[in-house]
């Protein structure tokens, strides 16, 4: 369960973190401690929730419920009274989520009262509060009540951005900006809008109800003839949609995309041809009005007309041309269809699996070609089934599963927490402790430090809570 905790609130990796909570679930049949059990509930249908499994979701929330709620009515150690009465609440907003997602307005309603009655003025349930405020506005957007929906979501604002759950904030400032868009307050709305890219960058995480803000910016930005914000924000639709179908697919499935991948990458292009075309014109045009004005400054002035087009040709018009905007070190998987035999795709299949299971990645000087001639197969074969089954290029792959191997160690062996980037890397076979630095950001995204940080502190509230128990 820590482990599935790591993967949920530290990285937002909702399909490891639903694994890991189904292997403790699975682990606890027998186990006699019913708090620890529904905790479990709880996360996994929190998980499945965010994935967009609603129904599956209020099931477990439905049966963690009812314990918290028979818990809270029980005469409890303070301590013990304090953790059931906030996973009751959580609880609670959970299902109204659901039920919200589930059109069900009547049931969210009822439960987002409750809650705001439950923990209205209590300090020690500020931030749960907050989260039925959200609710709350999020409730009053739907039924057109646009200046309450602000009102609600604006007070949930400061509790939320005080314990940083950025998740529920893109949720905030994404209504917020539809609020204000209803409201013909179309540049405040944008404002929110750009909130919710500005985590995207920070974080690389996103909520599918979020999407559709992306295309709100572009069609803003189109219809004022800013190609270079349509550009930029197509590309960020196009990276959207990449962590989406990674971490949510079943959701992202059901998503309408009014602009699908092939029309981004068309559409980009285009823009991006047309800017090129500007850009040249311009340069084009700029330097014929200076050459002709030059020209007849030189005719006027004929005693200096040849060291004039001497100076004329000596003139240095070259100059840089403007970077284009760079893309960013997110990677878009691209499954390309090989030619191969299913036979010959079994064999290497079953070859990466030993490959893996044997944890070979961590030699550092394996190369594709090393890879290949141990395996006894051609490198392009090898390459191309990589790309195909694996969705990435053979350094890529080769860049996951160390990373992956030295993440579960950091979770699982915290004597690995002591050690430096530099040992690190050595120890999964990464060249240099900068590519590690990188590499370790790019995949998990969270810096080295930070993880470190993070999982140090949940290895001390753990330690804590187990000596207060």
């Amino acid at each position: 369960m820590s482990k599935g905790i790591v993967y949920y609130f530290n990285f937002k990796k909702y399909k490891l973190a639903l694994d890991e909570y189904l292997k403790a679930f699975d682990k606890t049949k027998s186990c006699k401690d019913l708090y620890y059990k529904n905790k479990i509930n709880y996360h996994i249908g929190v998980v499945r929730s965010y994935m967009g499994y609603y129904k599956d979701a209020l099931s477990d929330f439905e049966d963690a419920r009812k314990f918290f709620e028979r818990e809270i009515k029980k005469d409890l150690h303070p301590n013990l009274m304090f953790g059931n009465r906030r996973g009751y609440y959580n609880t609670l907003h959970q299902m109204a989520v659901c039920y919200r997602n589930l059109n069900n307005q009547k049931k969210a309603d009822s439960l987002i009262d409750l809650g705001l009655s439950s923990t209205l003025n209590n300090a020690d349930f500020k931030q749960e509060y907050s989260y039925f405020l959200k609710e709350q506005g999020i409730n009053r957007f739907n039924r057109k009540n646009f200046r309450g929906a602000i009102e609600s979501i604006r007070g949930s604002l400061p509790n939320l951005k005080e314990v940083n759950d950025f998740a529920w904030l893109t949720i905030c400032y994404s209504y917020l900006g539809k609020s204000h868009w209803k409201l013909n307050n179309i540049d405040e709305g944008i404002k929110e809008f750009e909130k919710v890219d500005s985590i995207f960058n920070k974080h690389n995480f996103v909520l599918p109800e979020v999407r559709k803000v992306y295309e709100n910016l572009i069609d803003y930005y189109e219809a004022r003839d800013n190609s270079t914000k349509v550009l930029y924000y197509m590309k960020q639709l196009l990276k959207v949609d990449s962590v989406l179908d990674q971490d949510f697919f079943y959701l992202s499935s059901k998503i309408l995309r009014d602009y699908d991948t092939t029309k981004l990458l068309r559409e980009q292009n285009r823009i991006e041809s047309m800017a090129s075309f500007k850009r040249w014109a311009y340069f084009t045009i700029l330097i014929v009005v200076l050459v002709g004005g030059f020209y007849w400054l030189v005719l006027y002035r004929s005693r200096k007309k040849s060291s004039g087009k001497s100076t004329f040709l000596g003139i240095d018009f070259g100059g840089q041309v403007p970077k284009t905007m760079e893309e960013g070190t997110y990677r878009i998987r691209h499954y390309n269809k090989s030619d191969l035999s299913s036979e010959i795709v079994d064999h290497i299949l079953f070859s990466l699996e030993n490959f893996e299971k044997n944890k070979e990645y961590l030699q550092s000087s394996i190369t594709l070609g090393t890879l290949a001639e141990r395996l006894q197969l051609t490198e392009k074969n090898l390459s191309s089934v990589i790309n195909e089954h694996k969705g990435a290029s053979f350094n890529r792959y080769l860049s996951e599963l160390r990373i992956a191997f030295i993440t579960d160690k950091l979770i699982n062996e915290p004597k690995y927490l002591k050690y430096s980037s530099a040992a690190l890397a050595r120890e999964c076979g990464i060249a240099s402790r900068s590519n590690f630095s990188a590499l370790f950001r790019e995949i998990n995204g969270i810096t080295f430090n930070e993880f470190i940080k993070k999982q140090r502190d949940e290895l001390n509230d753990f330690d804590l809570k187990r000596t207060t128990q």
